[in-house]
């Protein structure tokens, strides 16, 4: 399947999951019926929209290209979401059992899909861009992020200091 760049939406959801891999499997079957890629990221490790749109345009770029790191768009998105190389990194990037908030693309777009997901979880509008003391210090650790870079820039630009650290995956590949 071939993707025009940037062709992607992203919604926001909650849902339970008790079984990781059943869940996984009903998500994939949604996205073969639909012919397109579903990715979960998990919102309490993404520095908001700007994160998720920025793991989305690397991973079409290095996945449709065929220099990818991963064998699946799906994985290809958590890695760079990740900024990481490695899928157990990756990871914790996605979905886990029990409550899951989650931030869920179609590439490319699709308005079927959403319908079919809507069984599997509940759609919010929620505000979810903040970034809270604890969230900065899950960014900080996930990304390596340094108290001198911090005291360089401030904690109001950590979203730019992820942003760069995906881009430098690219980059050492």
């Amino acid at each position: 399947m071939i993707i025009p760049p940037d062709s992607f939406e992203i919604r926001q959801a909650k849902m339970t999951v008790d079984n990781r891999s059943e869940f996984l499997s009903a998500i994939q079957s949604i996205a073969q019926k639909n012919s397109t890629y579903i990715i979960c990221f998990n919102a309490d490790n993404m520095a908001g929209h700007r994160h998720v749109k920025a793991a989305l345009h690397y991973a079409q770029r290095s996945f449709f290209s065929g220099k990818s790191i991963s064998n699946s768009f799906e994985m290809e998105a958590l890695l760079f979401a990740a900024g990481s190389r490695q899928c157990n990194m990756a990871v914790s990037f996605g979905i886990h059992e029990q409550e899951n908030a989650v931030f869920v693309c179609s590439c490319p777009v699709n308005g079927n899909v959403w319908e079919e997901l809507s069984h599997h979880m509940h759609f919010v509008s929620e505000a979810w861009e903040e970034i809270t003391p604890e969230k900065e210090g899950r960014l900080r650790s996930f990304f390596s992020i340094t108290p001198e870079e911090i005291g360089m820039v401030g904690s109001e630009r950590i979203v730019d200091l992820v942003l760069e650290r995906i881009a430098l995956l690219e980059v050492y590949r």
